[in-house]
């Protein structure tokens, strides 16, 4: 159990970061999942009181990320933004992006995305369709198995740990799938691992570790 948890996928070693990311060392790319910039705001504007400021948590923990592992490119998996397009917190964004100006952004549209589709070049981010392939893998939003080895995101999973309260955020890993937990902490989560045969590795505040396989393999 530590910050990260080294695997393989498609031949590939992969870091696996309790903060609800992977690394891909051998081309210094970090990948996350359901962003959801702007959730807070979207939610106020619809009658519902929830707290300021989480955007500006998440990319704090996203520029800590990047600090660390040294990444030169982030691919986000759909779900950058969560609908509104307006808010104090874009400034937030446009500011963690002037800080990051030389790190390249490539974004797989997901459900939230529509906005984004329209001008992503004012969000200084390139857009790509969903299944593109990056070596062994494709990248996508919604998981769906092809021929290459899926990474993605949208079902925001999440596990029960043994001895501990509550649901964490957690990977699924299948042999040919890897689906990503959801980067905003702002997000829910599906209770149950989709599907039969998925290993799950839990983000425990600050750790990473996998279920006991028991315990993975219950729904």
């Amino acid at each position: 159990m530590g910050a990260s948890l080294t695997v393989e996928r498609a031949g590939q070693p992969v870091q696996l970061l309790a903060e609800r990311a992977l690394f891909w060392p051998a081309r210094r790319w970090l990948l996350i999942a359901d962003l959801h910039l702007g959730k807070g705001e979207a939610l106020r504007r619809g009658g519902i009181a929830v707290p300021r400021g989480g955007t500006r948590e998440d990319l704090q923990r996203l520029h800590l990320l990047v600090e660390q592992t040294g990444a030169v490119a982030l691919h986000v998996l759909g779900d950058f933004l969560h609908g509104a397009s307006e808010g104090a917190w874009r400034e937030d964004w446009h500011a963690w992006r002037a800080k990051h100006a030389t790190l390249a952004i490539s974004i797989v549209a997901g459900n939230h995305d529509r906005r984004l589709a329209r001008n992503a070049e004012a969000w200084e981010v390139a857009l790509h369709p969903e299944g593109e392939s990056h070596g062994p893998f494709e990248f996508r939003h919604m998981p769906r198995e092809t021929a290459a080895h899926v990474i993605a995101g949208h079902v925001h999973p999440r596990v029960r740990y043994p001895g501990l309260p509550g649901r964490w955020p957690a990977f699924l890993l299948w042999p040919h799938m890897t689906i990503l937990p959801a980067f905003s902490l702002f997000t829910g989560g599906a209770n149950a691992l989709p599907g039969t045969g998925a290993h799950a590795i839990a983000c425990l505040d600050g750790l990473v570790t996998a279920l006991p396989l028991e315990q993975s393999r219950r729904r």
